[in-house]
């Protein structure tokens, strides 16, 4: 089945819609909760490491070592959002950033460390596993990790976990709390940071079988309703990974759908999005215009919003587009004006949750 739509747009009223929309609670929601998962990660890391030589100093390491990558967040200060959209995860997620920030690393920590009980090369092998495992995990989501650069500006992106998955930070989170309680030299010690670190890889497993079981369903819907397509790809709904957002299509225009992995028909109930790339033209040449394109690997739609024109970024997903088909995008981008572009990337994702919603996307994922 497949439906033609352009979204519609409501102000909220109620309390909790609004609170929803608070920029600061997208940000924690979405950005620090990434940001908490890999502290939790690197200090269980940190322990398996160092904790019989340093103690819990060894946590505090890991966690710092494994955040590393993410400084890439200064560059907001001095750049524009669509610059910033290319710059985060960019080099320094990188394959060569990882190793020479692993050197240097090691060859500080071997100078201030003390007694010299830890010898330069399992410094340098601490490091380069804790930035390695970063930029690793991060390409699970749907952003994209510049592997490669500043060689190839290309963006690996396996679109297998949300940004935001409760089920995969918990584990880690579990654990780092116990060793923050735990004495120094417990016996459970070993228990507990492997308990933090191979739950959490075993989930990334469980992931990627979700992932396979709905690239084949899908084939099979694309063959079945004859859905005209040139790319596509597939990512997890919010906060779980059993309700899939599909994308397909082409330059004309997006097939826009989901399917739960407990789904037993073998069609996908699409929406069609025009590309409405023509509404582009004046402001093509722009270069926060062609940032954005670069940015969307061409998962990209135009609208004309009353006076303002605007960018959709598909890959982000909708905000409660498995309750109402034709809602608008995530990621959308105001280029005439250029207001309020901050909180582009995840802009408005709470913004109608309420018990409803969960409750349909529970319902949801339990499939038809």
């Amino acid at each position: 089945m497949v439906a033609k739509c352009r979204p519609t747009f409501g102000c909220p009223t109620r309390i909790l819609k609004h609170m929803m929309q608070r920029q600061w609670l997208t940000t924690f929601a979405f950005g620090q909760m990434d940001s908490l998962t890999h502290i939790a990660l690197g200090a269980c890391i940190g322990e398996a490491f160092f904790g019989k030589k340093i103690g819990k100093r060894a946590m505090l390491l890991g966690a710092v070592a494994q955040s590393l990558p993410d400084i890439d967040f200064l560059a907001s200060v001095w750049t524009g959002m669509p610059a910033v959209l290319l710059t985060h995860r960019g080099f320094t997620h990188s394959i060569l950033f990882a190793v020479l920030a692993a050197v240097l690393l090691a060859l500080i920590a071997e100078r201030i460390h003390r007694p010299h009980n830890i010898g330069l090369a399992k410094w340098m092998f601490f490091f380069a596993i804790q930035m390695l495992i970063h930029i690793f995990i991060d390409a699970f989501n749907n952003y994209g990790v510049g592997w490669l650069e500043p060689f190839s500006h290309y963006r690996i992106s396996f679109n297998a976990i949300y940004v935001a998955d409760p089920f995969f930070s918990l584990w880690p989170a579990i654990a780092f709390f116990v060793l923050l309680v735990l004495k120094r030299g417990h016996a459970k010690r070993r228990y507990w940071w492997i308990f933090g670190v191979a739950i959490s890889f075993i989930y990334l497993g469980y992931c990627l079988i979700n992932k396979a079981t709905i690239k084949a369903a899908v084939n099979t819907a694309f063959a079945k309703q004859g859905i005209p397509h040139t790319r596509y790809f597939t990512s997890p709904a919010p906060l779980q990974n059993w309700l899939w957002y599909v994308v397909a299509g082409n330059d004309s225009g997006y097939y826009v759908g989901y399917r739960s992995v407990f789904d037993t028909k073998d069609s996908i109930a699409f929406t069609f999005f025009p590309s409405n790339r023509q509404l582009l033209n004046p402001v093509q040449q722009k270069k926060d215009v062609q940032q954005l394109i670069r940015f969307s690997q061409q998962y990209y739609t135009a609208e004309q919003w009353h006076d303002t024109l605007v960018f959709n970024d598909l890959r982000f997903g909708q905000i409660i587009g498995w309750q109402n088909p034709q809602e608008k995008f995530a990621f959308h981008y105001f280029l005439q004006p250029p207001n309020s572009n901050k909180m582009v990337v995840q802009r408005g994702r709470f913004a109608k949750w309420d018990g409803n919603v969960v409750r349909n996307l529970i319902n949801r994922i339990k499939g038809n």
